[in-house]
């Protein structure tokens, strides 16, 4: 016997989530496989908090010591209360839109409506190659506003194919595996004082992650399928590859 500490996940899933994991993934993978340009057509999004200072991890807190020497300490601290909300949607190629929720706008149904109108005119401008044939595809999670009737019938009007996505998976969005994460490493132990101050370096930071970089996290998201199959609709990150 020895001690094994718990693996957190997003969400303890049912076996019928499971199974609709597994379900979905399969169906993006043969999607890939049969298709070459199928990734190279999908636009995917998300939205998150950038915080005015944000507490390091684990890792950046990290220091070299020498043998014997005592463990460093420091004092705990916790996220700032200056926040805003950041909405980007991005290709392989790169980011299609950006923008910043104004402060004490929820993002419901209508507001993402509007943000998805906005979307559509940026694909127009920046992809016209998706544009022209109408042959881009959206992505987002089962959140309420995304999900909502009003979206869906939204969407349909429009012709606009959307990209089936399992609940409770941030471990096969971009925007929470990749995007996100990249983002906000960079942000961290900084200290902003006004929203402006966030919104600035947040786009500096972002605008700095390479086209490859994009292309690769897009690869990724293929093998992620693949691993989602292979652990039976489990979370597999954390597990050894």
């Amino acid at each position: 016997m020895r001690p094994v500490s718990a693996k957190f996940v997003p969400r303890l899933l049912t076996y019928h989530q499971k199974e609709n994991r597994v379900e979905i993934c399969q169906v993006l993978l043969a999607s890939a496989n049969g298709y070459g340009n199928f990734r190279k057509k999908i636009i995917t999004g998300d939205e998150t908090w950038v915080y005015g200072y944000d507490v390091e991890t684990r890792m950046q807190s990290s220091q070299w010591m020498g043998k014997g020497s005592p463990r460093p300490k420091k004092a705990r601290m916790s996220q700032s209360k200056i926040k805003v909300m950041f909405v980007v949607f991005f290709h392989w190629k790169g980011i299609v839109l950006h923008e910043f929720v104004p402060r004490g706008q929820m993002v419901n149904k209508q507001f993402y409506q509007e943000v998805l109108a906005r979307l559509r005119d940026a694909v127009g401008r920046k992809r016209p190659e998706l544009w022209e044939n109408e042959t881009w595809m959206l992505h987002h999670d089962n959140a309420p506003a995304p999900a909502s009737l009003l979206i869906r019938s939204y969407l349909a009007k429009r012709q606009t194919s959307v990209v089936p996505h399992p609940t409770y998976s941030p471990d096969l969005t971009p925007a929470d595996f990749f995007l996100f994460p990249r983002l906000k490493t960079t942000l961290k132990e900084r200290r902003f004082q006004t929203i402006g101050e966030i919104q600035e370096n947040a786009i500096r930071e972002m605008r700095a992650i390479t086209e490859s970089s994009f292309q690769e996290a897009f690869q990724q998201w293929k093998k992620r399928w693949e691993r989602c199959i292979a652990s039976r609709g489990d979370y597999f990150e954390g597990d050894s590859a």
